[in-house]
């Protein structure tokens, strides 16, 4: 105690530092429900009569059908390849993972396209076909299932990694007591898997969740009403910020149920992890026409949710680029996006590394769990609560100089590539807290002793010691940020100043106009981008199947 009350008095620069930075973390949503308190009581209840009911039911059902199908996916998937030896279960044990690398507004953006009337699948049946009137033979993906279906086979894979971790880490017992007692493998999937992959699932589905109602561009391409597009449409197209506030506020507390369900998986989880001598499963090797069917089976989720929309994402910006050649534009645009994206995330990195750090000296946790509040909270509701807390800033500041000293300074913030720059670290600050965290989790206590015995400063342990053995879990946090930042769509397409665009903002718009050709190129180099943090994942998740093996008995 009298260690952690030293180490406490000698880092009152670094803890009072950490307040400030979790203060103006925490700015945009106190800014956000002072605003929708403020707001006037007739339009909230214009709200709750014509706007909120309709883009709720849509909302809610959206969310249920995104739920069931992803946990359905997910978790057969994740069984499948854990239970199971067949050909090809190596490729599908890291290839399962690869809609992740697919950002939703990107999947809905190539299929509109594809599934046309006009576009290039119904146009081979009617050749095929012989038919030369324009005929619908598939049904209209533009609509509330094709929005279930769409996002479902790509937001999957956070109920895959959680499920899959749990039934590769699991202890064997219950599963080999449960096949000696004559369970078949339905049985045993639904009556012992299942139970016990129950944290995961919970863990896992409200990621797939939050994504999910944190999306706009998948959501508008395909004419599906939900809460979040209302927030954009009631600031941007009828220029109500309060209302857009009151929708936001209402939408937190969605947000806050979901975020609750999945604290308490993860509590749970801890009991069923408990086992002291876990091993892996033991796979049934599968022959025969089983084989096929198998590896069928698991490539169905990876065909829809990432050969489908990259195949078509590769020829369309193979014949722009030979038509039109890379575009200057295109070549701005990328350098904008590289630019934001990288400063963002070396100043997400700092402050979360402030932050752990503080959190390390001092025992205060409090401050990283305040400060991942933003990761929760959709893009939209945190743009909204951003323009108004530096607004304000703007504002207060602008009248002091101008009062005091005559000096007329306009928007100093607003407008600006601050503003998107801050955003970014405030909604993916949880990123950098968390890896760094449990890179944090890996040093042990007793190199800080050392250090303190031996006179040093916690600035000095901080530079010495921490930094060396963090960097791997920077370099981690690092990659994990600067993809998000470049796949990030609302925030940015709410904040970004006038004329500055990204590769997001400017495949939305390109979707937007009907050019889709146009926006292929931008599509396709997010998509090789977002495949960095897959492939990470996949080689952490292989690594950690290796590591846990049968215990050998070493006494004979």
């Amino acid at each position: 105690m009298q260690s952690s009350h030293t180490s406490h008095s000698r880092f009152k620069f670094g803890f009072w530092l950490s307040c400030l930075l979790v203060f103006l973390v925490a700015l945009p949503i106190v800014a956000l429900l002072w605003t929708a308190l403020q707001g006037d009581p007739e339009i909230w209840l214009h709200l709750i009569q014509y706007t909120i009911p309709p883009t709720l039911l849509n909302t809610f059902i959206l969310l249920f059908g995104v739920g069931v199908i992803s946990i359905f996916i997910g978790t057969s998937s994740a069984w499948l390849v854990t239970a199971y030896e067949f050909k090809g279960r190596s490729i599908l044990d890291w290839a399962l993972l690869l809609p992740l690398a697919v950002p939703t507004y990107i999947i809905a953006y190539s299929y509109i396209d594809l599934l046309h009337p006009i576009g290039p699948v119904q146009t081979i049946l009617r050749e095929r076909l012989g038919i030369t009137s324009v005929n619908t033979f598939i049904p209209n993906i533009r609509s509330l299932w094709g929005c279930i279906f769409l996002l479902s086979f790509v937001l999957y894979p956070y109920v895959y990694l959680s499920t899959r971790a749990l039934f590769t880490m699991q202890s064997a017992s219950l599963i080999e007591v449960a096949r000696t007692l004559g369970l078949g493998p339905i049985k045993l999937f639904y009556r012992v898997a299942i139970p016990l992959a129950r944290p995961a699932i919970a863990v896992g589905a409200s990621l797939a969740l939050m994504e999910t109602i944190n999306d706009v561009g998948a959501t508008e391409f395909l004419g599906v009403k939900t809460l979040t597009l209302s927030i954009y449409s009631t600031w941007v197209n009828q220029s109500n910020l309060a209302g857009a506030a009151q929708i936001a506020m209402f939408m937190l507390l969605i947000i806050t149920g979901l975020v609750t369900m999945e604290r308490l998986g993860r509590r749970k989880q801890r009991y069923n992890m408990s086992s002291q001598r876990s091993r892996t499963i033991s796979r049934i090797h599968v022959t025969g026409y089983k084989n096929v069917l198998f590896f069928a089976g698991g490539c169905i989720p990876v065909l829809f949710g990432f050969i489908i929309p990259t195949s078509y994402l590769i020829i369309e910006a193979f014949k722009r680029v030979r038509f039109n050649g890379f575009s200057d534009q295109l070549l701005h645009v990328s350098l904008n996006t590289l630019t934001l994206s990288l400063i963002a995330t070396l100043a997400t990195i700092v402050i979360g590394l402030i932050l752990t750090s503080t959190m390390r000296f001092t025992g205060i946790f409090a401050l990283g769990r305040l400060a991942s509040l933003g990761y929760a909270i959709p893009g939209t509701v945190l743009a909204i609560g951003v323009m108004l807390a530096l607004g304000f800033i703007d504002r207060t500041v602008g009248d002091f100089l101008e009062f005091k000293m005559g000096i007329s300074t306009g928007l100093l913030f607003l407008g600006t590539t601050f503003t998107v720059i801050y955003a970014y670290s405030t909604r993916f600050l949880a990123i950098a807290v968390g890896t760094t965290e449990a890179g944090y989790h890996r040093i042990s206590p007793r190199l800080d002793d050392a250090a303190r015995n031996l006179k040093h400063k916690p600035s000095a342990i901080l530079y010495k010691i921490h930094l060396p053995l963090l960097r791997p879990a920077l370099i981690s946090a690092a990659l994990l940020i600067f993809v998000d930042c470049m796949k990030e769509l609302p925030a940015t397409l709410l904040l970004r100043p006038m004329n500055v665009e990204t590769l997001a903002t400017f495949l939305y718009g390109e979707a937007a106009r009907g050019t889709y050709e146009d926006g292929a190129i931008a599509a396709l180099l997010i998509v090789i981008v977002g495949l960095i943090p897959v492939i990470l994942l996949a080689y952490i998740s292989q690594k950690r199947e290796y590591t846990v093996k049968p215990l050998k008995n070493t006494h004979k």
